[in-house]
């Protein structure tokens, strides 16, 4: 199967726009403002969340996070992190009450690849696409299933996410250094899985 190219889905804010913090914290006096951010995010968080589970709890999810970051904006605390890990840190939290869609969705995907047909696009698109042989996806997919929900959490932030170690450790309310020994570990186990081919080249170190 020929590799996806991968489109990046992180919007640059134009120079001299005014930043996610200082956005959300308008919105305290003019609710309006929210929807600057929901117009920054939503595209980015939505494939997050379709590429996870899939397009239809996408759609339900998806407007459940601004929903609910927007309920919440006022607990938001700059000194914690930015907005964007935020926003994806509500995303997981939601992702965790529908594990059995993205179990569904894992396993599809695998016997897809089992039989040498093209993969869906679906939650591990980036990851997958880097490795061409469908014996290859298969083994890969069977290993991301077999992941721990934390594990799983943690790489596809950072692969799909590609959010750095700091920004997941904040998504997630985990120590920095738990971030990076549980994507050293995983990487190790990817590797070992397909037989030395590293199909993790995503995410920033941070």
């Amino acid at each position: 199967m020929t590799a996806n190219p991968t489109v990046s889905l992180r919007l640059v804010d134009p120079p001299g726009a005014i930043s996610d913090t200082d956005l959300l914290k308008a919105s305290y006096r003019k609710p309006e403002r929210f929807g600057e951010l929901y117009d920054r995010y939503f595209r980015e968080i939505h494939a997050y969340l379709g590429r996870r589970l899939d397009q239809q709890a996408a759609d339900d999810l998806a407007a459940e996070v601004f929903l609910t970051a927007f309920r919440k904006r006022a607990t938001f605390d700059p000194e914690r992190g930015e907005v964007r890990p935020w926003l994806y840190g509500i995303a997981s939290n939601l992702i965790a009450l529908h594990r059995r869609t993205e179990t569904r969705k894992l396993a599809a995907l695998r016997r897809s690849a089992a039989k040498g047909q093209d993969a869906e696009h679906g939650h591990e698109e980036r990851v997958v696409s880097r490795v061409d042989a469908a014996n290859e996806q298969a083994r890969l997919t069977a290993e991301l299933q077999a992941l721990s929900e934390g594990d799983r959490d943690v790489l596809l932030l950072s692969a799909l996410g590609e959010l750095s170690h700091e920004e997941v450790a904040k998504a997630l309310g985990i120590p920095y250094g738990t971030v990076g020994s549980r994507l050293s570990r995983v990487r190790r186990k990817l590797r070992a899985a397909l037989g030395g081919v590293n199909p993790l080249n995503g995410g920033s170190d941070g």
